[in-house]
């Protein structure tokens, strides 16, 4: 009995609990489904703002790209138009380097007919004097290389002329003459150069052999050609083997 009594006892206790908790949950129960529905509006104003700030990064990227496309096609005819600006302006300097030279050309021929006025000359006149002052200066030119063979023929028969009167004499080349050894021939020690008549060089004249500004050897003029000569190696002058490309100049330059 005692048994039954401590059941029902404790029954009644765990149902007062109970209730005293379900009372203090259903004050509460408002609050959180209040919080709940704040929460849930919340988040729906999230997912909403969300959207938009999507939508709204979607269209500025879009203009964006439009932007960066139209920018393209900005720079693309400012080159075109730099580029036309650049031809026309070459254009124009073009036509002003012709128009000055059109101008100088047309200064030429007003001075030119001028002098030709003063003259008080026929045209025929004029021309028989151009004619004749071509004439004159043909003449003169042929004359000039006649004047030079002489003085080479006068140079190269006075210096054989003082080999035989005075054999001690030495044949005196231009102080300007230089050249270059172009063959050896170390058997027979006679040596090619690469200068000749045209260059002023005469028979028995002497010419120092040099490389580096190193004295090499002396050779003798033997035989001379228009541009070219043949020279036999001194005795006693061989300070080195001769090479081909070693500098020649006078041994007894002119004064």
């Amino acid at each position: 009995m005692l048994l039954r009594i401590s059941l029902i006892v404790a029954i009644l206790a765990g149902l007062g609990a109970g209730v005293v908790s379900y009372l203090e949950i259903s004050d509460k129960i408002p609050a959180l489904q209040k919080q709940r529905d704040d929460e849930h509006t919340a988040k729906v104003n999230e997912i909403a703002a969300h959207g938009k700030t999507k939508t709204e990064l979607k269209k500025t990227a879009a203009e964006l790209a439009s932007t960066q496309s139209e920018l393209s096609d900005t720079k693309g005819e400012l080159a075109k138009s730099n580029t036309r600006a650049d031809q026309q302006q070459k254009r124009a300097d073009d036509l002003g380097n012709k128009l000055a030279k059109v101008t100088e050309e047309r200064d030429d021929a007003q001075n030119s007919l001028a002098a030709y006025k003063a003259t008080d000359l026929t045209p025929d006149q004029v021309f028989k004097l151009s004619k004749d002052l071509k004439n004159s200066r043909a003449e003169v030119d042929v004359m000039k290389g006649e004047a030079v063979v002489l003085n080479r023929t006068i140079t190269r028969l006075t210096n054989q002329l003082a080999k035989y009167i005075g054999p001690d004499n030495v044949v005196k080349l231009r102080a300007d003459l230089r050249g270059k050894i172009m063959v050896v021939d170390p058997k027979w020690d006679f040596v090619v150069l690469d200068v000749g008549e045209d260059q002023g060089v005469i028979s028995e004249g002497e010419m120092l052999v040099s490389r580096s500004g190193k004295l090499v050897a002396k050779v003798i003029i033997r035989s001379v050609q228009k541009d070219r000569c043949i020279a036999n190696l001194v005795p006693g002058w061989k300070l080195g083997e001769i090479t081909e490309g070693d500098d020649v100049s006078p041994a007894h330059p002119a004064s």
